[in-house]
């Protein structure tokens, strides 16, 4: 069990830290809104076979309400709000950005979900994941420095994060009582119907080309950076600690510098390497004394 738990956390590191760059290269073509309602519009569609499968049609009204109330927490208003700012600041220092969800994460647990204890094991980590985050920040300023609209990006990226954070720490609270494929699917026809929405009011008259690059880009989002992420995200939310879902944007901040290095061109320092290494070892001892249920 605990190398299906790795398998699948590792997994999840390395397709949310690949869609960073993908979604970059969508928004060359795209306004952010289009460009993510059409990815959740997709996702819902590969989503539902399984979703009816697994008994979507049998949830009552409460149920669809809750599952829809952790949809706009996590996946609605957190990706409108990283789309956005990308438009602002480079792919690899949004996925910096975003790792600010494990700090929520552990505050918002220790205040939400009984038995969540603040430890000190617990502030070692986060600090250490921090501290990483802020070296990999100030390498990723040196390298590529953003223009003056960097705050306003940094700011909506970090409260998609909170809203994450959130949403994760509810789940927990409350118990995960339906499937991956139900969570996911009923969160995503949620997330498809207020992006679109506001896609139409507020980017109505933007420019925008669906191109080939833009087409494939949404294929991999859907697939890659939605269903396939946030199915094995809720089959892993029972099974490991809240401390090690929340090492999962680090380590996926490290496969995006990384992505950025290689197929962007950006360049890499020795700040983003210190960096790295403070984030992989908090993410590895973050998992590596999580508990495994069966």
């Amino acid at each position: 069990m605990r190398l299906r738990v790795l398998i699948v956390y590792v997994g999840i590191c390395v397709l949310w830290g690949s869609t960073w760059l993908a979604a970059k290269l969508g928004l060359e073509d795209l306004p952010p809104l289009r460009l993510v309602a059409a990815r959740m519009v997709l996702s819902t569609l590969l989503l539902a076979p399984l979703a009816l499968r697994d008994g979507v049609a049998r949830l009552r009204p409460a149920q669809w309400r809750w599952i829809l109330l952790i949809g706009l927490l996590q996946v609605t208003i957190p990706y409108a709000l990283m789309f956005v700012g990308q438009t602002m600041v480079p792919s690899s220092l949004a996925a910096i950005l975003f790792c600010t969800f494990p700090i929520w994460l552990v505050l918002l647990g220790w205040w939400l979900v009984p038995g969540e204890r603040l430890t000190w094991r617990k502030l070692l980590l986060s600090l250490i994941g921090v501290a990483g985050v802020a070296v990999l920040h100030l390498g990723a300023r040196a390298a590529e420095p953003a223009g003056g609209r960097l705050g306003l990006g940094a700011l909506l990226i970090t409260a998609g994060a909170f809203s994450c954070a959130l949403a994760n720490a509810l789940v927990r609270r409350r118990g995960l009582h339906h499937s991956p494929a139900v969570m996911t699917a009923v969160q995503t026809l949620g997330a498809s119907l207020v992006l679109s929405a506001a896609a139409l009011a507020l980017e109505g008259g933007l420019p925008g080309a669906w191109t080939a690059r833009a087409l494939g880009s949404i294929g991999y989002l859907a697939v890659g950076g939605t269903v396939l992420t946030y199915m094995g995200l809720y089959w892993l939310l029972p099974r490991v600690s809240l401390v090690a879902v929340g090492s999962i944007p680090l380590v996926d901040t490290t496969v995006a510098l990384t992505l950025g290095t290689l197929v962007a061109g950006e360049r890499l320092t020795l700040a983003m390497l210190g960096g790295g290494a403070l984030v992989l070892a908090a993410a590895a001892l973050s998992i590596s004394r999580a508990p495994v249920e069966p």
